[in-house]
C-alpha cells in the first residue's frame, strides 16, 4: 500500500499555498482546493509515517456529511473532483475552533481526573465517571493554531478579545449545537454514539460558512452504542471509532507531544491497522464500501482532476 504523503502543484491563478497538519491547501484568488493528503496528527504533531487511504476517507466522509448538513448550516464546499479532493468558498476563518462535547472522554476526562471542575468556563458536574455522558453537551472552545498547541478558552475571552463578536459567536454556538445533534441523528441511526467534535466556521461575503472538514474520524470521536451501558457500568473502555487508539499507542510508548519527548517509530503492523480501522469507520457511517485506488500515479490524477474541475468553472 503506497501514501500520498504530500503534494506540490502550480495551479492556474495560485495565490497562496499552506500546509497544514494533514491538508495541502491552494488559494485561487476566492477558492481553495484543498487535498487531503494521508498524514496523520495526534497531539498536535504530524507523524512520521503517512497512513494509506487515510487522506480520501477524511476527504469522502467530510463531503458526505457537509452535503447532508447544508440545511442546518451553510458550509464552504462546490465540488469534490477527486477522493482526495475538495474545492469550494474561501473564507476569512475565525481564529477558534468550536469543540462540544457529550460526554466525558479524552481530554476533558484526564482534566477532570486532576480534580479540576472547569473547562473552558464551563463547570463540569461533581461525581461523573469516564465514557458518561454530560447532562447535556457542553461547548468548550480551543484556539486555532498555525503551529504547535491549540488552548483551551472560555466564551468570556474570545468575546473579550475580539477573536470573535458577540453577535457572531451566538451564531457559532447556535450553528455547533444544530450540526451535533444532526451528527447525533445520523450516528445512532448507524448504531454508533457521536461523542465530541469539532467544527471550525468562517466567513465568506458577510455569510458565516462552515468551512473544513466534520464528523470525520479526524474531527469526532464515536462509540459503537451496542455494549455502552453495560461497558460503563463495568468501569470498561469503550468500543470506539476514532483516532483515539493512536493517542494511547503514543501515549503507551511514550509521547504526548510534550517538550523533550521523542516520536516512537511506527511499525509496519500498526499502520495497517490504522488504515483497516479508518476505513471501517467510513463504512460504518456511510453505509457504503470503500473502494481502494491504487492507481500509480496518484499525484498526477490528483493533479489532472483539480485542472479538469477548475476549467469547467
Amino acid at each position: 500500500m503506497t501514501a500520498l504523503r504530500e503534494t506540490n502543484f502550480q495551479l492556474p491563478g495560485q495565490t497562496a499555498f499552506y500546509r497544514g497538519k494533514v491538508r495541502d491547501v491552494y488559494t485561487l484568488d476566492d477558492r481553495l482546493v484543498m487535498v487531503a493528503t494521508d498524514r496523520i496528527s495526534a497531539f498536535d504533531h504530524v507523524l512520521p509515517r503517512a497512513i494509506p487511504y487515510k487522506g480520501a476517507i477524511l476527504n469522502q466522509l467530510a463531503a458526505y456529511f457537509l452535503e447532508a448538513t447544508r440545511d442546518v448550516c451553510p458550509n464552504w464546499l462546490e465540488v469534490t473532483p477527486h477522493p482526495n479532493v475538495a474545492i469550494g468558498q474561501r473564507c476569512q476563518p475565525f481564529r477558534i475552533e468550536m469543540v462540544i462535547r457529550g460526554y466525558l472522554v479524552g481530554h476533558a476526562a484526564r482534566v477532570y481526573a486532576t480534580g479540576e471542575r472547569l473547562l473552558c468556563g464551563v463547570p463540569l458536574p461533581e461525581g461523573m465517571v469516564e465514557n458518561e455522558a454530560f447532562p447535556e453537551p457542553i461547548i468548550t472552545p480551543t484556539t486555532k493554531a498555525d503551529a504547535g498547541h491549540d488552548q483551551d478558552i472560555s466564551r468570556e475571552e474570545i468575546i473579550t478579545s475580539g477573536l470573535v463578536s458577540a453577535r457572531d459567536y451566538a451564531y457559532l454556538e447556535e450553528y455547533t449545537r444544530a450540526l451535533f445533534r444532526r451528527g447525533t441523528e445520523m450516528a445512532a441511526a448507524r448504531g454508533l454514539i457521536l461523542v465530541d467534535t469539532k467544527y471550525e466556521f468562517g466567513k465568506a461575503h458577510g455569510e458565516i460558512l462552515l468551512m473544513d472538514e466534520i464528523h470525520t474520524p479526524d474531527s469526532s470521536r464515536y462509540f459503537y452504542a451496542d455494549g455502552y451501558a453495560e461497558r460503563l457500568a463495568r468501569g470498561e473502555k469503550q468500543r470506539q471509532l476514532s483516532k483515539e487508539f493512536v493517542r494511547e499507542w503514543l501515549i503507551a510508548n511514550g509521547f504526548q507531544g510534550l517538550e523533550g519527548q521523542h516520536m516512537p517509530e511506527i511499525p509496519d503492523a500498526f499502520v495497517q491497522e490504522i488504515t483497516a480501522r479508518y476505513i471501517e469507520l467510513y463504512e460504518k457511517l456511510s453505509g457504503l464500501s470503500f473502494h481502494r485506488d491504487d492507481t500509480e500515479d496518484v499525484v498526477g490524477r490528483i493533479e489532472r482532476n483539480i485542472l479538469g474541475a477548475l476549467a469547467t468553472k
